[in-house]
C-alpha cells in the first residue's frame, strides 16, 4: 500500500494545478477483476469533461507506479455528493 500513498501523493501534486481534490485511491477486487479506483473532487463539484481531463492526466503517472502484481482497470470517478 506504500505505492499507492506514493501515488496519492504524486497525483495531489499535479492535480492541484487543475483545482482537482484527490479524495481516495484504493485496489479492489470485484469477482475477477482487479480495480484501481481514484476518487476525484473539486469545489463546486466536478463533471464528466474534468475527469476525461484528469483521466489523461492520470494515466502517464499510474504507468509510473507499481501499484499491483497483477493486471488491473484504472476507474477514474468523482466523488459523491449527497
Amino acid at each position: 500500500m506504500e505505492n499507492l500513498t506514493d501515488l496519492k501523493k504524486k497525483l495531489e501534486e499535479v492535480l492541484q494545478k487543475e483545482d482537482i481534490i484527490v479524495d481516495d485511491i484504493y485496489l479492489e477486487k470485484r469477482k475477477k477483476y482487479t480495480f484501481l479506483t481514484i476518487v476525484l473532487d473539486k469545489i463546486g463539484g466536478i463533471d464528466l469533461d474534468g475527469i476525461v481531463t484528469a483521466t489523461k492526466i492520470i494515466n502517464p503517472i499510474v504507468d509510473e507506479y507499481d501499484v499491483c502484481d497483477e493486471s488491473y482497470i484504472l476507474d477514474v470517478i468523482s466523488k459523491e455528493r449527497g
